[in-house]
Protein backbone atom coordinates (compact mmCIF):
# COMPACT_ATOMS: atom_id res chain seq x y z
CA UNK A 1 0.00 0.00 0.00
CA UNK A 2 1.54 3.24 -1.05
CA UNK A 3 0.93 6.25 1.17
CA UNK A 4 1.88 8.68 -1.60
CA UNK A 5 -1.25 7.84 -3.60
CA UNK A 6 -4.15 10.15 -2.56
CA UNK A 7 -6.61 7.45 -3.65
CA UNK A 8 -5.11 5.19 -0.96
CA UNK A 9 -4.84 7.69 1.93
CA UNK A 10 -8.22 6.84 3.54
CA UNK A 11 -7.43 3.12 3.68
CA UNK A 12 -4.10 3.87 5.42
CA UNK A 13 -6.03 5.81 8.05
CA UNK A 14 -8.51 2.94 8.45
CA UNK A 15 -5.71 0.41 8.85
CA UNK A 16 -4.00 2.66 11.39
CA UNK A 17 -7.15 3.12 13.49
CA UNK A 18 -8.24 -0.53 13.23
CA UNK A 19 -4.88 -2.08 14.11
CA UNK A 20 -4.51 0.20 17.14
CA UNK A 21 -8.12 -0.37 18.27
CA UNK A 22 -7.96 -4.15 17.84
CA UNK A 23 -4.55 -4.44 19.51
CA UNK A 24 -5.76 -2.36 22.46
CA UNK A 25 -8.97 -4.41 22.74
CA UNK A 26 -6.81 -7.52 23.11
CA UNK A 27 -4.66 -5.63 25.65
CA UNK A 28 -1.42 -6.54 23.89
CA UNK A 29 1.60 -4.40 23.22
CA UNK A 30 3.11 -3.64 19.85
CA UNK A 31 6.01 -5.89 20.85
CA UNK A 32 3.64 -8.78 21.59
CA UNK A 33 1.80 -8.24 18.29
CA UNK A 34 5.15 -8.13 16.50
CA UNK A 35 6.17 -11.47 17.98
CA UNK A 36 2.79 -13.05 17.23
CA UNK A 37 2.58 -11.77 13.63
CA UNK A 38 6.23 -11.90 12.58
CA UNK A 39 5.98 -8.23 11.55
CA UNK A 40 8.68 -5.96 12.96
CA UNK A 41 7.73 -3.61 15.78
CA UNK A 42 9.08 -0.70 13.71
CA UNK A 43 6.65 -1.64 10.90
CA UNK A 44 3.74 -1.88 13.37
CA UNK A 45 4.57 1.55 14.83
CA UNK A 46 4.54 3.02 11.30
CA UNK A 47 1.29 1.19 10.41
CA UNK A 48 -0.44 2.52 13.53
CA UNK A 49 0.83 6.00 12.70
CA UNK A 50 -0.67 5.68 9.20
CA UNK A 51 2.60 6.50 7.53
CA UNK A 52 4.01 3.22 6.23
CA UNK A 53 3.93 1.50 2.86
CA UNK A 54 2.71 -2.01 3.76
CA UNK A 55 2.07 -5.08 1.63
CA UNK A 56 -1.19 -7.02 1.57
CA UNK A 57 0.74 -10.06 2.82
CA UNK A 58 1.94 -8.09 5.86
CA UNK A 59 -1.62 -6.99 6.61
CA UNK A 60 -2.74 -10.63 6.32
CA UNK A 61 -0.19 -11.60 8.98
CA UNK A 62 -1.28 -8.76 11.28
CA UNK A 63 -4.96 -9.68 10.81
CA UNK A 64 -4.23 -13.33 11.58
CA UNK A 65 -2.33 -12.38 14.74
CA UNK A 66 -5.23 -10.15 15.84
CA UNK A 67 -7.73 -12.94 15.11
CA UNK A 68 -9.66 -10.91 12.52
CA UNK A 69 -10.15 -10.93 8.76
CA UNK A 70 -7.99 -8.83 6.43
CA UNK A 71 -11.11 -6.84 5.52
CA UNK A 72 -11.54 -5.83 9.18
CA UNK A 73 -8.26 -3.93 8.95
CA UNK A 74 -9.01 -1.90 5.83
CA UNK A 75 -12.70 -1.17 6.36
CA UNK A 76 -13.73 2.25 7.61
CA UNK A 77 -14.24 1.92 11.39
CA UNK A 78 -17.65 3.63 11.32
CA UNK A 79 -19.19 1.41 8.61
CA UNK A 80 -22.54 -0.05 9.70
CA UNK A 81 -22.67 -2.95 7.19
CA UNK A 82 -19.50 -5.01 7.73
CA UNK A 83 -20.10 -7.02 4.53
CA UNK A 84 -19.65 -3.93 2.31
CA UNK A 85 -16.01 -2.83 2.18
CA UNK A 86 -15.48 -0.85 -1.09
CA UNK A 87 -11.90 0.24 -0.26
CA UNK A 88 -8.88 0.54 -2.55
CA UNK A 89 -6.44 -1.96 -1.05
CA UNK A 90 -3.75 -1.99 -3.76
CA UNK A 91 -2.59 0.54 -6.33
CA UNK A 92 -0.12 -0.41 -9.03
CA UNK A 93 2.91 1.42 -10.27
CA UNK A 94 0.97 2.51 -13.37
CA UNK A 95 -1.81 5.05 -12.59
CA UNK A 96 -5.25 3.46 -13.01
CA UNK A 97 -4.15 0.01 -11.85
CA UNK A 98 -5.88 -0.89 -8.60
CA UNK A 99 -7.69 -3.51 -6.58
CA UNK A 100 -10.84 -2.64 -4.64
CA UNK A 101 -12.08 -4.99 -1.94
CA UNK A 102 -15.82 -4.71 -2.59
CA UNK A 103 -17.37 -7.04 -0.03
CA UNK A 104 -16.97 -10.08 2.18
CA UNK A 105 -19.28 -12.96 3.04
CA UNK A 106 -19.05 -15.63 5.67
CA UNK A 107 -17.85 -19.06 4.50
CA UNK A 108 -15.54 -21.34 6.46
CA UNK A 109 -14.05 -18.02 7.49
CA UNK A 110 -15.07 -15.60 4.75
CA UNK A 111 -15.18 -14.80 1.05
CA UNK A 112 -13.72 -11.56 -0.31
CA UNK A 113 -15.01 -9.91 -3.49
CA UNK A 114 -12.48 -7.74 -5.33
CA UNK A 115 -12.62 -5.54 -8.42
CA UNK A 116 -9.28 -5.21 -10.25
CA UNK A 117 -8.21 -2.78 -12.98
CA UNK A 118 -4.76 -3.31 -14.48
CA UNK A 119 -3.36 -0.94 -17.04
CA UNK A 120 -1.27 -2.32 -19.94
CA UNK A 121 2.02 -3.70 -18.60
CA UNK A 122 0.87 -3.79 -14.96
CA UNK A 123 1.55 -6.85 -12.77
CA UNK A 124 0.06 -7.80 -9.41
CA UNK A 125 2.21 -10.35 -7.55
CA UNK A 126 0.71 -12.41 -4.72
CA UNK A 127 2.41 -14.62 -2.19
CA UNK A 128 0.97 -18.05 -1.45
CA UNK A 129 -2.16 -18.06 0.69
CA UNK A 130 -2.67 -20.58 3.49
CA UNK A 131 -3.60 -24.17 2.63
CA UNK A 132 -7.29 -24.52 1.71
CA UNK A 133 -7.72 -21.05 0.18
CA UNK A 134 -8.77 -20.62 -3.43
CA UNK A 135 -9.38 -17.82 -5.91
CA UNK A 136 -11.98 -17.38 -8.60
CA UNK A 137 -11.55 -14.74 -11.30
CA UNK A 138 -14.00 -13.50 -13.91
CA UNK A 139 -12.71 -11.19 -16.65
CA UNK A 140 -14.99 -8.30 -17.57
CA UNK A 141 -12.76 -6.57 -20.15
CA UNK A 142 -9.43 -7.46 -21.70
CA UNK A 143 -7.31 -10.58 -21.27
CA UNK A 144 -5.85 -11.63 -17.93
CA UNK A 145 -2.61 -13.61 -17.75
CA UNK A 146 -2.43 -15.65 -14.55
CA UNK A 147 1.01 -16.96 -13.62
CA UNK A 148 1.02 -20.01 -11.37
CA UNK A 149 3.94 -22.15 -10.19
CA UNK A 150 3.56 -24.67 -13.02
CA UNK A 151 1.17 -22.97 -15.44
CA UNK A 152 0.42 -19.73 -17.25
CA UNK A 153 -3.25 -19.27 -18.06
CA UNK A 154 -4.88 -16.69 -20.37
CA UNK A 155 -8.43 -15.74 -19.36
CA UNK A 156 -10.41 -13.59 -21.81
CA UNK A 157 -13.44 -11.35 -21.36
CA UNK A 158 -16.49 -13.35 -20.32
CA UNK A 159 -14.37 -16.27 -19.08
CA UNK A 160 -13.50 -17.42 -15.55
CA UNK A 161 -10.80 -19.48 -13.89
CA UNK A 162 -10.49 -21.01 -10.41
CA UNK A 163 -7.34 -22.23 -8.69
CA UNK A 164 -5.92 -23.17 -5.29
CA UNK A 165 -4.09 -20.05 -4.12
CA UNK A 166 -1.70 -21.81 -1.72
CA UNK A 167 1.04 -21.03 -4.27
CA UNK A 168 2.64 -17.80 -5.40
CA UNK A 169 0.67 -16.36 -8.31
CA UNK A 170 0.49 -13.23 -10.43
CA UNK A 171 -2.04 -11.30 -12.47
CA UNK A 172 -0.69 -9.54 -15.58
CA UNK A 173 -2.10 -7.32 -18.28
CA UNK A 174 -0.09 -8.11 -21.40
CA UNK A 175 -2.66 -6.39 -23.63
CA UNK A 176 -2.94 -2.87 -25.00
CA UNK A 177 -6.10 -1.79 -23.12
CA UNK A 178 -7.22 -1.62 -19.50
CA UNK A 179 -7.96 -5.04 -18.04
CA UNK A 180 -10.91 -5.34 -15.64
CA UNK A 181 -11.73 -8.46 -13.67
CA UNK A 182 -13.52 -9.62 -10.55
CA UNK A 183 -11.68 -11.79 -8.04
CA UNK A 184 -13.18 -13.88 -5.22
CA UNK A 185 -10.84 -15.10 -2.50
CA UNK A 186 -12.38 -18.02 -0.66
CA UNK A 187 -10.85 -18.57 2.76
Amino acid sequence: MSDDNPQRAPVLQHVSQNVRRLRNSLDISQTALSEKSGVSRRMLVAIEAGEKNVSLATLDRVAEALGVAFSDLIQAPEVRDPSRINEVAWAGAIPGSRAVLLAKATAKREVELWEFSLEPGEVYESQADPEGWSEQVYVVHGCLTIGLADEVRQVGAGEFFMFASNQAHSYRNEGATTLRFVRNVVL
